[in-house]
């Protein structure tokens, strides 16, 4: 950090300062303990490489859920934030050179993702080949989303070779295992599993190697979540793309289906996910995130879905169908239901007392956990008449893991309402089981194939 910096970044603390001491209902170790907090959080924020001024409007902001004085000043000075964003500034000759530097790193990526899907096809390797390309899509794209946040968090060469050695694993498994049928059950579990372990792994480059601390698993929770909106945002866009340029091929007579289906589709999801990756990184400078308002809409419309699932359910009385479609599709819904309880988790202010929104979150947990049960119950139904295979015990295994997740926020989030534990412990709650979910899904990739004879 430069002394220019160093003297800015005080001036805005000092104007802070300033401002929060001419309240007469804050005391003096008030005031002191707030500027305590406000720089811990300041260094947070340089520390995942955002710049002083940006790192000191986003800490104020984030204060802001905690003191409304704070809030107010955010509120009177977000007018630099957007200036940030929309200028260069004409003393900011570095940082835009770090920012250009950023966006080159990041096109060298995704175009190194985009070529990694093609290099295989023009080795011999048919695009037709789908046991090979679902061995390893996974890896085309997240190996050079490793080396983005390998190089934007500076990390230690001892760390790089860690992260690089848990995805040379990951592809010997997938590719020296004889699982040559796309539809081998273990190929295909394997395949699904991969890529999350791997995302994890990317979460230890993009947390700057520092996995143990809570705040940085918690951003990549909150990374996560904005990643799955932008891609799919780039997704729909990228949709419509293609649509156009497939109308406009097809109105002067050539056939763009091949160009289409075997590079620009393939090539363009690859490179996606650097960029989506990039996009969320690039918004760190925005004060408000997307979090809140996704957590505002979907909790109540996922609540009143599993709630009316359950009345169904228990009018019927038929219980859930056994059959693996049906399954899968109640596993699809408790995940994207953690996934929400997660980002939930992510966009609450900790030190904000329980609300009514707090109350609606325990009620999608609880239906969530009831929804469990009774997926449960179908799952062993199926072993017990049917025995066990591979994909059988993943489908237990996941809803066991779920179980326990779902089981145990509801407990703390039912004291927290009572007033009996802070909402913190949640936090590290759901911080510290990414670690189960890691090891469930090396365990899929690297012990259910030869577990289940490869089929």
């Amino acid at each position: 950090m430069s002394v220019d910096s160093d003297e800015n970044l005080e001036s805005q603390i000092a104007e802070w300062r300033a401002y929060v001491r001419k309240r007469r209902t804050l005391h003096q170790p008030d005031a002191d303990e707030l500027e305590d907090h406000l720089r811990g959080r300041i260094a947070d924020l340089t520390a995942a490489g955002l710049r002083p001024d940006e790192a000191f409007l986003i800490a104020v902001k984030r204060m802001g859920s905690l003191d409304e004085l704070s809030r107010e000043f955010a509120r009177e000075h977000s007018d630099r934030l957007w200036k940030q964003l929309v200028l260069t500034g004409d003393d900011g000759a570095a940082a835009t050179g770090g920012d250009r530097r950023d966006l080159k790193v990041m096109i060298a990526c995704a175009a190194a993702a985009a070529l990694a899907i093609k290099v295989p096809n023009l080795l011999g390797v048919s695009i037709d080949d789908s046991a090979f390309y679902l061995r390893n899509f996974s890896l085309f794209a997240l190996v050079p989303l490793l080396v983005y946040f390998a190089w934007r968090r500076q990390l230690k060469p001892a760390m790089i070779a860690v992260l690089v050695a848990l995805f040379g694993v990951g592809a010997v498994a997938i590719n020296a295992y004889p699982m040559d049928d796309a539809e081998a059950h273990t190929l295909v579990l394997a395949a699904i599993h991969l890529p999350l372990a791997l995302w994890l792994v990317v979460g230890v480059a993009y947390a700057g190697g520092q996995w143990r601390s809570q705040q940085r698993r918690m951003d990549f929770i909150r990374f996560t979540g904005e990643w799955l909106i932008y891609f799919a945002l780039l997704g729909l866009g990228g949709g419509v793309l293609l649509g156009i340029i497939g109308g406009t091929f097809n109105a002067i007579g050539l056939d763009p289906e091949q160009v289409i289906s075997e590079w620009l589709l393939p090539c363009g999801a690859a490179a996606a996910v650097v960029v989506a990756a990039w996009l969320v990184e690039a918004k760190q400078s925005v004060i408000e995130n997307m979090a809140p308002v996704l957590t505002k809409v979907f909790t109540p419309l996922f609540t009143a879905t599993l709630l009316t699932l359950l009345g169904a359910i228990i009018v019927a009385s038929n219980g859930i169908d056994v059959d693996r479609d049906v399954l899968i599709l109640f596993d699809l819904l408790l995940v994207v239901v953690l996934g929400l309880v997660l980002y939930s988790v992510s966009a609450r202010d900790a030190a904000a007392r329980p609300g009514l929104f707090d109350k609606l979150q325990l009620a999608l947990v609880v239906s969530a956990l009831l929804v469990d049960v009774l997926v449960l119950a179908a799952i062993l139904t199926r072993i017990t008449e049917f025995g066990f295979t591979a994909n059988k015990t993943a489908a237990l295994g996941e809803n066991l893991i779920l179980l326990a997740n779902l089981g145990w926020s509801a407990w703390l989030l039912l004291g927290f309402l009572r007033g009996r534990r802070a909402f913190g412990v949640l936090e590290r709650w759901q911080t510290r089981y990414l670690l189960v979910y890691a090891a469930w899904a090396w365990i899929v990739v690297l012990v259910f194939p030869p577990l289940f004879d490869f089929v």
